[in-house]
């Protein structure tokens, strides 16, 4: 059976071209309307405007791929866009077919329109159809310059292409190129081997409130080298370094519009294993994928609205007051507000506004303390239970300019020990992510136990989380990423 295609735009009255056999409709009705994400087995072809950072182009393949869609261009390859160093190992990879396609131009730069992987110009056909291969965008322009020193040419910069920018010349041929798109079948990626047995952490000295302390960090680093693991410390100027490598270990806050994000992408496309993997990265760094993912999938949660412009004065009807509002990447306590009435919920929104089209609120569950249960390999590895600070309704308290001011007490419990319904909570939540390393944060209230958020990069402090297992926890983690490194040597596929 054929599955159906979706293609979305921002405004389907500015779409020049109509696809055969293809359903238009814009991506508010695809954001907003519960029909779309109860859908089955969709492939989503996202033509918006903009694919910037929490843009509405950008939340339709968040979302699409949060409800099991099948997202062009997905998020992965919309954040490679964006990174110079991404561009840079296209530009080098493909640099004997470059020179070949563009040895007849005459002045000193060229800008390319590719169309479902395809240019109007045979001659570029085959550069086109591999650089669709790398950023698998409908539409996309990618601007060439002549470097003279070295005398060759390489990529500048990649932009997708509006679909209302398309040359009224070239439409026909785009109709074709995405005919014979939509026709035919799929091939997956090849992966690349491993090299040798050495980890990398990635770690930042100068981070305030770092996932693992320095104490934490040499721990992992003697578990790492007691099975055979030579360990180095790299930072974010080690970018260029990362394929000496066979793993990479981050153990610096992730975030998708930062370095770690291509640190991991760049592992994945050495065939390199990495924990955190940048799907995982793109999965729970943002809480607006995190809702509709959690909410699809029926896991339980405090009550939770998406919010955008046109509901956010209805959303104290929804969840009373006080709630709590969220940015999309908000972390460690940041960016988390509790609103107590309409004013402060209306200014306090139209400032995340500004950052993000998509916000979210979520009802206010008062507990003393947080669950949290650490997984890794989908099998749970650590409880621990994170109290309030002290007067305040939340873990960590912040003064007006976010810096810490205080901090709840904490205590770990050996697993076995921990509610069996939590753990089932939590590891259903994780297994929805993958099957890297998580930290999944848990309210537990009337009996019922209700998932806040899942991390991607949990904390491992001394004396805090590893209070129960101590070195065996280091250890714990370090034999799962030998395990992948052998597994990737011999061509085996982690599940």
């Amino acid at each position: 059976m054929t599955k159906p295609i979706l293609i979305i735009v921002n405004d389907p009255a500015e779409l020049p071209l109509r696809f055969e056999g293809c359903k238009l409709v814009s991506a508010r009705e695809y954001l907003t309307e519960r029909r779309y994400a109860d859908m089955k087995g969709v492939k989503v072809f996202n033509l918006c405007r903009s694919y910037r950072y929490q843009s509405t182009g950008y939340y339709v393949s968040l979302l699409a791929a949060a409800r099991g869609h099948k997202p062009i261009p997905n998020i992965s390859t919309i954040q490679d866009l964006k990174s110079q160093s991404i561009i840079r190992i296209a530009s080098e990879d493909l640099e004997d077919r470059i020179q070949k396609s563009l040895s007849s131009i005459q002045s000193g730069t060229f800008v390319l329109s590719i169309y479902f992987g395809r240019n109007t110009a045979r001659c570029h056909d085959m550069l086109s159809h591999h650089l669709f291969r790398l950023f698998e965008v409908p539409f996309l322009r990618v601007f060439f310059y002549f470097h003279e020193k070295n005398r060759v040419w390489q990529i500048q910069k990649i932009s997708p292409i509006a679909a209302s920018d398309i040359p009224e010349e070239h439409r026909d041929f785009v109709l074709e190129a995405a005919k014979e798109f939509f026709t035919r079948k799929r091939r997956s990626a090849r992966k690349r081997a491993g090299f040798r047995f050495d980890l990398a952490i990635l770690y930042n000295p100068e981070e305030e409130e770092p996932p693992s302390d320095a104490k934490a960090i040499r721990k992992f680093m003697t578990a790492a080298e007691s099975i055979g693991l030579e360990t180095e410390l790299i930072e974010k100027e080690d970018l260029g370094r990362l394929a000496e490598f066979d793993a990479l270990f981050i153990r610096e806050t992730t975030n998708v519009m930062h370095h770690t994000y291509r640190f991991a992408r760049k592992a994945e496309a050495e065939g390199i294993v990495a924990i955190d993997d940048p799907e995982s990265i793109l999965k729970c760094t943002n809480k607006v994928f995190l809702a509709e993912l959690l909410e699809i999938h029926r896991v339980l949660t405090p009550k939770t609205i998406i919010v955008h412009r046109d509901n956010v004065k209805k959303t104290g009807d929804t969840l009373g007051f006080p709630c709590i509002l969220k940015r999309p990447d908000s972390s460690f306590s940041q960016g988390v507000i509790k609103i107590n009435n309409q004013e402060e919920l209306v200014r306090s929104a139209g400032k995340m506004f500004d950052r993000s089209e998509f916000i979210i609120a979520q009802e206010f569950l008062e507990t003393p303390f947080d669950w949290r249960v650490g997984i890794l390999d989908r099998q749970p590895l650590y409880v621990c239970k994170y109290y309030m600070a002290r007067k305040h309704w939340q873990i960590v308290k912040r003064d007006t300019g976010g810096a810490k001011i205080a901090d709840g007490p904490s205590e770990t419990l050996p697993v076995e020990h921990a509610p069996s319904a939590l753990l089932s909570t939590a590891l259903r939540a994780a297994n929805l992510i993958g099957n890297g390393f998580y930290g999944v944060d848990i309210k537990e209230s009337d009996g019922k136990y209700y998932v806040i958020e899942i991390n991607d990069n949990p904390s491992i402090d001394t004396g805090v989380e590893d209070a129960v297992l101590k070195n065996e926890l280091y250890m714990r983690i370090m034999r799962t990423v030998l395990r992948r490194i052998e597994q990737k040597k011999q061509g085996g596929y982690l599940s």
